[in-house]
């Protein structure tokens, strides 16, 4: 087996968790970042990074990143790290089609001695029951006697200039211990906060997986007093922040629970809980609560207009943010869209303004064409669902000019001032 102070990485699949990885890795070894989209491979040859988690600077940094959409150029290359994209079907399953098909590129690639690690975000059991007998029967060789394969859960929070990638403590795991071994040593190269070495890949994988599924279950929790507090008649911010005095009381708060990882990882624990006979109620019930708080606010808008005494069908509003959260350009599984779809059912006319979104993708992605200056006093109703900082310095004079005389300003993540805005969550 080649050492591995000698390894060539892949770096298969070039998104947010891709591309930091490649580039850390680029300033000290070879790096063979591969991508099936040619748009990604040429803008990042000429240093741009449309995800804005890598910088220019950065990129040039990697001295030895070279980019490519050619898998044949990854012959050489004696570790593959796959960090495609694990999405749910609109059933709210497992998609592991880009999981499968990144296990079959590197599986034509694959040699004696090489080893596979995965990144994505799967459920227990995945990378060994779904991923090896592909790489099996793509290569013809046997795991765990001609390869082996490794498993070190993604931790990338988009829009987090605070922790980066080697600032984040890594979960580590392989198929064997003479893997798990390697799987460590390699990322203790780069992460400056160390490693954790887990017993095994099916432990790693769970570990990753509980971790959206408890935020996502908390959240939950505080949506539903949010919708308590409303119907008291008591500000839900104010209820937390008193909370919050205590020491040991969690920090979360309200909102639009999307993204790639806290609206779709529990689904991948409870298909497999489902799949083992299990049914996950507080999971479950937790996600069913998240995905109606689209339909919640929406309503609340449309009281509060019902309560002025204002038409609300013809209606206009406009939507303040569309990525799944606050500065960040990541559209995947934004759940801005529901508040969108709900108030369109009402019979209102919707904009959409933000700043971070690339226009192009809001359009192939949501059919949304997005306002870049809203006209003055020309909406009934504001929503402001994500809290850019673009939206923060513009202030409340500003968000209320776009408004007529007696609109509604709803503020979903407490951005303005108690006072400033008509409803809060």
């Amino acid at each position: 087996m080649m050492g591995q102070n000698h390894d060539t990485i892949a770096l298969i699949g070039l998104g947010y968790v891709g591309l930091p990885l490649a580039v850390e890795f680029g300033k000290r070894r070879p790096v063979v970042g591969f991508d099936l989209k040619r748009t990604r491979i040429e803008e990042l040859r000429r240093g741009l990074d449309r995800t804005r988690e890598v910088s220019a600077e950065e990129l040039a940094a990697a001295r030895h990143l070279r980019f490519t959409d050619d898998p044949a150029e990854l012959a050489r290359c004696t570790v593959f790290i796959v960090t495609v994209p694990t999405p749910i079907d609109r059933h709210k399953r497992p998609d592991l089609t880009a999981l499968l098909a990144a296990s079959e590129t590197v599986g034509k690639a694959l040699k004696p001695g090489d080893l596979v690690i995965y990144e994505s975000t799967v459920y227990p059991g995945c990378t060994e029951e779904d991923c090896v007998p592909v790489l099996e029967r793509t290569s013809g060789l046997v795991f765990n006697r001609d390869f082996t394969v490794g498993y070190s859960p993604e931790r990338i929070n988009p829009g987090d200039p605070e922790h980066r990638l080697p600032t984040i403590k890594k979960v580590t795991s392989g198929s064997t211990p003479e893997a798990a071994e390697r799987v460590d040593a390699l990322y203790r190269e780069i992460i400056t906060a160390g490693t954790h070495q887990a017993p095994s890949i099916r432990v790693a994988e769970a570990a990753k997986v509980i971790e959206n599924t408890q935020r996502d279950v908390n959240i939950a929790l505080i949506n539903e007093l949010a919708i308590l507090f409303n119907r008291l008649g008591i500000d839900t911010q104010a209820v937390l922040e008193a909370a919050g005095t205590k020491w040991n009381f969690l920090p979360f708060r309200p909102g639009l629970v999307g993204g790639h990882c806290i609206g779709v990882d529990p689904y991948y624990l409870t298909h497999k809980a489902q799949e083992v006979g299990h049914h996950p109620e507080i999971i479950l019930a937790g996600r069913r609560l998240n995905d109606a708080m689209g339909a919640y606010v929406a309503g609340r808008v449309v009281k509060l207009l019902i309560k002025r005494r204002r038409p609300v069908e013809g209606a206009r509003a406009l939507i303040l943010g569309l990525t799944f959260k606050e500065n960040c350009p990541d559209l995947r599984n934004s759940r801005v869209v529901d508040v969108i779809a709900e108030l369109k059912d009402y019979g209102m006319e919707v904009d959409v303004c933000d700043p971070w979104a690339d226009p192009d993708e809001a359009r192939q992605t949501y059919g949304i064409e997005l306002v870049a200056e809203p006209p003055l006093a020309s909406y009934d109703a504001i929503v402001l669902t994500v809290p850019h900082r673009q939206f923060r310095e513009w202030g409340t004079q500003k968000l209320r000019s776009w408004l007529q005389p007696d609109g509604v300003l709803y503020d979903v993540k407490h951005v303005l001032p108690a006072e400033a805005a008509e409803g809060r969550l």
